[in-house]
């Protein structure tokens, strides 16, 4: 039994904040949270680490990450199925030395979140708690076809689709039907059979959706959640609050793509790079999207639409698994770090129903921590001085 000590401890719920707080765990459980000096009166027999100033809280969640996304590494060639495994499982390592313990990745090659998954559970690797959609669904050449999407048409061959992604293992189904212009790809037909089948299955679905009129269509279909809906008006927002439906805005990766294509601007493309190749030609689409992030974050969040933090940073250039990042851009939009926080921690355990296992600090909770150094309640930033992250009660 540990009971686990620091100036400050963030639940996670968005407000809720004890100082001088504490938390009591035994095995892979949270037992008790609340005043150090309370807990160790109530557990003397308690083995006592203290953190001094800085601030405990709960484990981080992406919840949309591509831990396989290799296609911008400069050998492709070179990357056989063993080693995109190995690539995502060092991706994974990343993860929980950030302090994220579970993810929710939105796709990747077939079989290979799904055999990480099982390989950490058998022991084999460390990797954070597992979610995926296995390959993701496009139309035919739609977005991401380039990349392993499984590019299918028609209504009937969607429902095929999500039926034989179940049956590999998928926890999540994911369509894509925006690039980076206005066409949305699948039609409104299309979009509701695969959300409708997915939920007839007992299953989530999530969009990669972000220009108009696509985000309307993909509301409509009933998606559980939006993606990147980089062009999400404050209405749209307030229709997904009473709809339930969830968004999770991925924000700093427009912003680096955007700061990476005016650098790229101004010395050249570089045609051998297959990351300035592909991101070279859409300058204008990241900076107006940035825009429209920094005028519509607050006012969609202040309609009450639950949001979900988010990296899907694949860049060979781009900082991996820039968790801090995305929340750091919340707080400059309007966000407090302990509302923030919640997009990482109680937002995403609801809508991947993990809120009885994971996503605060909270007697009978599996003990995913994340202690950092220096007050988060007051400056984001510190989530990136990482203490210590306990996994389940592993230590990371």
């Amino acid at each position: 039994m540990i009971l686990l000590r620091a100036q400050r401890v963030i639940l996670g719920d968005g407000k809720t904040i004890i100082e001088n707080g504490g938390v009591v765990y035994a095995k892979d459980t949270i037992l008790a949270v609340g005043n150090a000096e309370e807990l160790f009166k109530e557990f003397p027999q308690a083995e006592i680490r203290d953190y001094g100033d800085g601030t405990i809280l709960p484990g981080l969640m992406d919840a949309h990450i591509h831990l396989g996304y290799y296609w911008t590494q400069p050998d492709l060639h070179r990357y056989n199925d063993f080693m995109i495994a190995y690539y995502a499982q060092k991706q994974a390592e990343t993860c929980l030395a950030k302090g994220v313990t579970t993810i929710r990745d939105c796709c990747g090659p077939r079989f290979l979140l799904e055999t990480l998954r099982l390989a950490a559970e058998k022991g084999f690797v460390r990797a954070p708690r597992i979610l995926h959609t296995d390959r993701g669904i496009c139309i035919t050449g739609g977005h991401g076809h380039e990349d392993g999407i499984e590019e299918v048409d028609g209504v009937e061959n969607i429902r095929h689709t999500v039926r034989r992604q179940k049956k590999d293992g998928a926890d999540w189904i994911k369509l894509l039907t925006t690039n980076r212009d206005d066409i949305c790809e699948f039609t409104q037909e299309e979009l509701n059979a695969g959300v409708e089948e997915t939920h007839r299955l007992g299953m989530k679905c999530v969009v990669h959706s972000g220009t108009q009129p696509g985000i309307q269509m993909c509301i409509d279909a009933g998606f559980d959640t939006i993606e990147h809906g980089n062009f999400l008006t404050v209405e749209q927002g307030e229709q997904m609050a009473k709809n339930h439906q969830s968004w999770t805005p991925t924000m700093f990766a427009y912003h680096f793509l955007a700061e990476y294509n005016q650098k790229v601007q101004e010395v050249g493309i570089d045609h051998s790079n297959q990351s300035t190749e592909t991101y070279s030609h859409h300058l204008d689409f990241f900076e107006s999207s940035v825009e429209a992030y920094s005028q519509n974050f607050k006012a969609i969040y202040d309609k009450g639409v639950t949001i979900l933090a988010g990296t899907d940073m694949v860049m060979l250039e781009a900082p991996s698994v820039p968790i801090v990042e995305e929340l750091e851009l919340m707080v400059r939009y309007g966000l407090t770090p302990v509302e923030a926080i919640q997009t990482a921690t109680q937002n995403p355990a609801k809508v991947f129903e993990l809120s009885e296992v994971t996503g605060e600090l909270k007697a009978g909770l599996q003990a995913d921590i994340l202690i950092v150094e220096g007050d988060a309640t007051k400056n984001i930033e510190a989530l990136r001085d990482v203490k210590q992250v306990f996994l389940a009660g592993v230590e990371i």
